[in-house]
């Protein structure tokens, strides 16, 4: 086992956050004061989880996991919710919608049938996979929906011709929901491409280091990615799909008096 990080060592590690300071200060970007709130803010909310986490693992009922974890559904969603620069009535409750099924759904399916833990809501397991499975559902449902949203008003003459000439709101929305689903899965695929060769992932990582035997860290970093693959597609596909039926009616009309940038909420 790795030997515990000592806080003196923490701070030595935060010292570094400096170089960014320095190079901001030296560039004029402007970002100082950002990078040290991230930094701060940052150490406060993992020192918080830490606290959390210690006393959540020691659980052993499903309702505090799953309250937990609902919490985390709310919150990744808000974050999604607030990403896209064209916006819709209803916008929050689509994001919640598509993590919520995509990221229970596939959790549970990893929890239950691939990894087979028993009980299935072990805190040591559900909690750190449902993290990691809505940070990446997060973004690519953030991204699919800021691309279809940001396409339909700007592509607005274009589907309006497309639906004058006699295309179905599908026939017409199709090329828009195509580009928004490759924007939002494109961050996991990347990943995938030049994982173990460009990049180490932190989970594998993270396990090598507490003394994990490297194949096994390998194999649950195999698991965990084609389940975060499997979350940003199915995300991805449930909130374009949901915006789509929020902005097109059952007669084949584009509703673009629906859609307002975030200046005029």
């Amino acid at each position: 086992m790795s030997e515990p990080v000592a806080l003196w060592q923490v701070s030595l590690a935060a010292g570094l956050m400096l170089l960014s300071v320095g190079l901001s200060a030296w560039l004029k970007l402007g970002l100082g004061r950002d990078i040290l709130i991230a930094g701060v803010r940052m150490t406060a909310q993992l020192l918080l989880v830490g606290l959390i986490l210690d006393w959540v693992f020691r659980l052993n009922t499903p309702l505090p996991i799953l309250a937990i974890g609902l919490v985390m559904t709310l919150l990744a969603a808000q974050a999604a919710s607030s990403r896209p620069r064209k916006r819709y009535p209803g916008l929050l409750l689509d994001s919640f919608l598509s993590v919520f099924v995509s990221s229970f759904l596939l959790t549970g399916l990893t929890l239950s049938g691939v990894i087979g833990v028993r009980p299935w809501f072990e805190a040591q397991y559900a909690v750190p996979i449902l993290g990691m499975v809505l940070g990446n559902t997060l973004t690519g449902v953030a991204l699919s929906l800021d691309r279809f949203t940001g396409d339909l008003s700007t592509r607005r003459g274009e589907v309006e011709t497309l639906l004058g000439l006699g295309a179905t709101r599908w026939e017409a929305a199709h090329p828009l929901i195509r580009d928004a689903l490759r924007t939002g899965m494109m961050p996991t695929l990347n990943s995938m491409l030049v994982m173990g060769i460009v990049s180490l992932p932190g989970m594998m990582t993270g396990q090598i280091l507490a003394g994990e035997h490297p194949q096994n860290a390998v194999r649950y970093q195999i698991v965990i990615m084609f389940v975060l693959a499997a979350s940003s597609a199915l995300g991805s596909l449930s909130v374009v799909l949901l915006a789509f039926r929020a902005l097109f009616d059952r007669r084949d009309r584009l509703r673009s008096e629906r859609l307002r940038g975030q200046r005029d909420r």
